[in-house]
């Protein structure tokens, strides 16, 4: 087992954070890192609106102004998880304060840059300085928020997710109108500063860890090159082939399947891998992960069907769809921080159901919409799965980080992020082409409005029974860890000097003999069993 040893100042207890030195505070970290998740929010949605301005700027065709989008997307999917387990590796603080002075830094580059490919290069070294600032706020909650409140934290940090994503088409519209395409990417240079002298300040210092005799670590170089290829190839695949299967996409889904065997084989070997692969035996942080994706799945909908339903089938005007769709991300917003009290002083567990049948219920009543039903017909089931998720997402992400060993939380925050990405992509490809499949039209974008209804009314059906899936895999998680539970604490003994035996002279412990890790069963958040 990993012994910290605390370098200095601002020490902090598996219990909370305690400040030692005087540098350490849980507000001012929590607010660095609140910060850090609206940067990597705001380059994700902002720079969408610019497409045809750049394409105008750089004489360039909408194709090749795409990947100024997909090269920020593919560097985030494909790198988060190495830079989760880098952050466990060289110490979570420096590698976050280098994260936020590259994307800051490349911000500054996009802004300045005279061409089109520097953009697009420029674009990917922000997405690189995003996956490190994505996976690693999540881990420092456990290390900075005492325990008790690690619902909360986590509430606030989506809710400034929320902000960050309502914030960026609206901003990106006001800066080219008013100042230019470039200053999309200025505005994140004293924003990127500001968070960088928070962080620097407020979060705790890295602690060295001591490894047990013959341990070895290290990163994971090829496994991390594979799940980069795999990774790449799968969110090409969705985003460049719209889930179709031509020429091109059959290939990129050819390499992704030969990455997954290959990751599978090569983690299975090296003495320090990028991902353990046994912790997949978990069921609460499988069960969450599987959950996370699919829920992401079904929210994607809503931004790419939502807007053929209020155009087309209701005939409202670019202003007002633009209005309408702002209602999800505002309702994250507010939603964020009341659904982390929610999560202590009910528990993630509980929590995460009472999300889940929201969304099902949300998604059903869209189901069932019709035309003569209006905007209001539309806005309040929109309203109530958008709260859902915000409380499934605070309770899910605190049921997983609740009770992860410290030198893994970095890799397995980047998880949980990369499965809410994964969902995001994968939503945009199947659910658009579930949508055009539905309303049976040549061209959805000229469909009739009683085809666009029969393509919402059936999308959102199949995202309801998504949702009865993510609960059932989130229920039978919750199951299948009270049995290993019940069966590790019913096989273990304490013999003389606290040694654990069995009858049969067999470690129950734990994760031990091949069992999967167990985690406490006390529900996160409420210290209940």
């Amino acid at each position: 087992m990993l012994t910290p040893i605390d370098e200095g100042r601002g020490k902090v207890g598996a219990g909370g954070a305690e400040d030692a030195g005087g540098t350490t505070s849980p507000g001012g970290a929590l607010a660095a890192l609140s910060l850090a998740m609206v940067l990597s929010s705001l380059g994700a949605g902002s720079v969408n609106v610019a497409l045809p301005t750049l394409a105008h700027v750089f004489t360039a065709s909408f194709p090749q102004v795409q990947w100024v989008v997909l090269a920020y997307l593919l560097a985030v999917t494909a790198l988060i998880v190495g830079a989760g387990r880098l952050g466990d590796l060289v110490g979570r603080r420096r590698l976050l304060l280098a994260g936020i002075a590259l994307f800051t830094a490349a911000s500054l580059l996009c802004a300045s840059a005279p061409r089109l490919w520097l953009l697009i290069a420029a674009r990917a070294a922000q997405g690189l300085g995003a996956a490190v600032m994505m996976a690693l706020t999540m881990a420092f909650v456990a290390e900075t928020v005492p325990k008790a409140r690690i619902g909360s934290a986590m509430g606030m940090l989506g809710t400034m997710s929320a902000i960050g994503t309502a914030l960026g088409p609206s901003l990106g519209g006001v800066l080219i109108s008013g100042l230019g395409w470039r200053a999309l990417f200025l505005v994140n240079a004293p924003l990127g500063i500001l968070t960088l002298l928070l962080a620097r300040r407020h979060l705790p210092i890295d602690r060295q860890v001591r490894e047990p005799a013959g341990a070895r670590s290290g990163f994971d170089r090829a496994g991390m090159a594979l799940l980069a290829l795999t990774l790449g190839a799968y969110a090409l695949a969705m985003t460049l082939g719209h889930g179709g299967f031509g020429a091109a996409t059959a290939a990129l889904w050819a390499v992704a399947a030969l990455g997954v065997v290959l990751f599978v084989r090569v983690e299975g070997r090296v003495a320090s891998p990028l991902i353990q692969l046994a912790a997949f035996r978990d069921p609460v942080l499988s069960a969450g992960l599987a959950a996370g994706t699919l829920v992401s799945t079904v929210i994607m909908a809503t931004l790419v069907v939502g807007p053929f339903h209020l155009s087309r089938g209701l005939g409202l005007d670019d202003a007002l769809v633009g209005l309408v769709l702002a209602v999800g991300p505002v309702v994250a917003a507010l939603t964020g921080v009341p659904a982390g009290r929610l999560v202590d002083r009910f528990g993630a567990r509980r929590t995460i159901c009472a999300g889940l049948l929201a969304m099902a219920a949300g998604a059903s009543a869209l189901s069932m919409t019709r035309v003569s039903s209006g905007v209001v017909g539309y806005v309040v089931p929109l309203v109530v799965v958008t709260a859902g998720y915000a409380l499934f997402q605070t309770a899910n992400n605190t049921a997983v980080m609740a009770e992860i060993a410290p030198e893994r939380r970095g890799v397995t925050s980047a998880l949980v992020n990369l499965s809410r990405n994964l969902g995001l992509v994968t939503g945009a490809s199947v659910m658009g082409a579930v949508f055009t499949f539905a309303s049976a039209a040549d061209d959805v974008t000229t469909a009739s409005p009683q085809a666009v209804a029969t393509g919402v009314r059936f999308t959102f059906a199949v995202g309801a029974a998504l949702i009865l899936c993510a609960l059932a895999l989130v229920t039978g998680g919750g199951f299948l860890a009270r049995a290993y539970t019940s069966r590790a604490t019913a096989g273990t003994d304490t013999g003389p000097a606290g040694t654990h035996s069995t009858p049969g002279g067999t470690d129950t412990t734990p994760g031990a003999a091949g069992m999967p890790p167990v985690r406490a069963a006390t529900d996160p958040g409420t210290g209940r069993r």
